[in-house]
């Protein structure tokens, strides 16, 4: 393989060696901090109790206070509150208990087993069930621990976990229009790094944040700008030369340089946007931060580009017709990437139905207002956020200069990322496939696709860090790990944002029968419980119990016990609504302490 190495500092100012994620190996107390950290998150991520049994409960106590002391009281509760009959007063009971105990000799083994059994796999290629409906929840926090140095500068100036998700979806998507020469197979078929992101959010919720994104790719625009003004200069220079007296008739005269840039407008009409992407090999970036101007170019007929955008997702060749040059044109393989940002009623008008080809190649990511004043004279920068993400902008520009030569890099998933990857989306496409019917599996089959190319700009952005670069780099362990949780999030948000687009009128309206059923279950309840809710809903005794048992398949509820079950569909709503809840209510405090100081 042939191998070449450069020199990070070449193009970085300060390379830090990315901070490696806790894993489950041994490394001092602090190892095991993060260990149990992570853990809870992935508990929390599946609403996952692990407590039903007392002797379980209790050594789990010992691990964390053993580990933790009194602060780790709160992690004690985290794991606690998916047991059906958790109260907070019995929780801290026991912990006391704990904690005057000074440990039993149980091992952190003891959780890691616990939570393997409950359905916890490490590295994390975990069952999700996603909802449709309620509050949607955030990236965990752990990976912002872990991200390559690029993308940690990025979020580490956010002042809320909202603004640090959309920071960092903002950064990898304007990333993905920069770097040509990365590229992967899958599907048996040669794709790029191109991602298309949607931000959905109400007036007033923050969503302008995503505009610094455009600076970190804004110094190649600029380049590419330059570059095609000095190449009009001198067709001028020929033109003037062509055009001096009687030139002799084998004299070709000068074709017209093409524009070059990498920021495409949105509003313009679909030569315009076909005859700009050809003039610049197939790439480019579209970045609205109002997802109307789109909208309106789509309405028109002389701007609906829909057909070559879709296109241009899966790299197909796109074809127009150029009539004041009578030319037939090709845009072989396009490389577009796209960030657009708007209310939820922009995405509709956007998009219209749920059937729609473009809802299912986009990420979307859900926003909503906080009634909390912002401190308008704080910062995280001593420069100021713009200068900020300026001053990160040149820094890549070098690694960009240095990189974009020509020679194309694979980026690879290994054996086992393979295996876990195919598990992850399989699973998560019979949970949909069954629940919510076909029609949502283009969205699930194209998150597959988003998920690996955004495997590649992160591996990307590692060489970035280590300098090191090959015709072919496997994807970082953690990263991989990192993605899968990211992924994870995103299909809560895409089955929101999908759940409030009009239904089709020639398509059942959501939710289905299955739906309500499940939907309308109590958080706890027993043979007869069902039997009642399913007889308001019209539902027959029989079908009922083969839906009850169709969702304990499924995972989508859990049978505890004889005649009792548990919804752990609802459970993970109304988890995901606290945590929302619970965040408001700190960030409401925090504001009031900040303006009482």
């Amino acid at each position: 393989m042939n191998k070449k190495k450069f020199n990070p500092s070449s193009w970085l100012e300060t390379p830090n060696k990315a901070k490696t994620k806790a894993t489950l190996v041994d490394q001092g107390l602090d190892a095991q901090k993060e260990k149990v950290e992570v853990i809870i998150q992935e508990i929390e991520l599946l609403s996952l109790d692990i407590t039903a049994d007392y002797e379980d409960w209790r050594n789990i106590g010992f691990i964390i206070s053993d580990t933790f002391g009194e602060t780790g009281r709160d992690k004690y509760h985290r794991i606690s509150r998916f047991y059906p009959n958790y109260t907070p007063e019995e929780c801290n009971k026991q912990y006391d208990q704990c904690l005057n105990s000074h440990g039993k000799g149980v091992s952190l083994g003891t959780l890691i087993y616990l939570a393997k059994k409950g359905g916890i796999r490490f590295p994390k290629g975990l069952q999700d069930t996603v909802s449709s409906k309620g509050s949607v929840p955030n990236f965990p926090d752990t990976i912002f621990e872990s991200l390559p140095n690029l993308l940690r500068s990025v979020t580490n100036v956010a002042f809320s976990r909202e603004e640090k998700d959309i920071l960092l979806l903002g950064a990898v998507v304007a990333l993905s229009a920069s770097m040509p020469w990365i590229y992967g197979i899958y599907g048996d078929k040669k794709v790029y790094t191109n991602l298309y992101l949607f931000v959905s959010a109400p007036a007033a919720a923050g969503k302008g944040r995503l505009e610094l994104c455009r600076l970190l790719v804004d110094p190649i625009h600029k380049e590419l700008r330059e570059m095609s003004k000095l190449m009009m200069q001198e067709y001028d220079k020929e033109m003037a030369e062509y055009n001096t007296g009687k030139h002799r008739e084998d004299k070709k005269k000068p074709t017209s340089p093409p524009e070059r840039m990498l920021f495409i407008p949105a509003n313009n009409s679909s030569t315009g946007v076909y005859q700009i992407l050809g003039e610049n090999q197939g790439k480019g970036l579209i970045f609205e931060t109002e997802g109307d101007t789109m909208v309106q170019a789509f309405k028109s007929d002389y701007g609906n580009y829909s057909d070559g955008f879709r296109k241009a997702f899966h790299h197909e060749t796109i074809t127009y017709y150029r009539r004041t040059a009578r030319e037939y044109m090709d845009i072989e393989s396009p490389r577009l990437s796209t960030i657009l940002s708007g209310t939820p009623k922009q995405v509709t008008a956007l998009i219209p139905n749920a059937e729609n080809g473009l809802f299912s190649r986009f990420m979307f990511y859900s926003m909503k207002v906080r009634p909390i004043w912002k401190d308008v004279f704080e910062s995280n920068t001593e420069q100021g956020v713009e200068e900020y993400f300026k001053s990160i902008g040149l820094e890549y520009h070098k690694y960009y200069r240095a990189m974009n030569k020509g020679q194309e890099i694979q980026i690879c998933l290994t054996q086992d990322q393979q295996k876990q990857f195919n598990a992850f989306f399989s699973q998560i496409q019979e949970q949909f496939l069954w629940l919510q019917g076909a029609q949502y599996m283009a969205t699930i089959r194209r998150l597959g696709l988003i998920a690996y190319r955004i495997c590649m700009v992160f591996t990307a952005l590692r060489t970035m860090d280590n300098g090191e670069v090959s015709e072919q780099i496997e994807c970082d362990d953690t990263d991989f790990d990192n993605i899968l949780l990211m992924v994870k999030v995103l299909f809560r948000h895409s089955a929101k944002v999908f759940g409030e687009l009009p239904a089709d009128k020639t398509i059942r309206k959501r939710p289905n029968q299955k739906e309500k059923f499940l939907q309308s279950l109590p958080l706890s309840f027993n043979r007869n419980q069902y039997a009642d809710t399913a007889k308001a809903l019209m539902i027959k005794d029989k079908t009922a119990q083969g839906y009850i048992r169709d969702f304990v398949n499924k995972g989508l509820i859990h049978h505890e016990k004889h005649d009792h079950y548990v919804n752990t569909y609802l459970e993970e709503l109304q988890d995901s609504q606290d945590s929302q809840d619970s965040q408001d209510s700190q960030d409401s405090q925090d504001s009031q302490d900040s303006q009482e100081s």
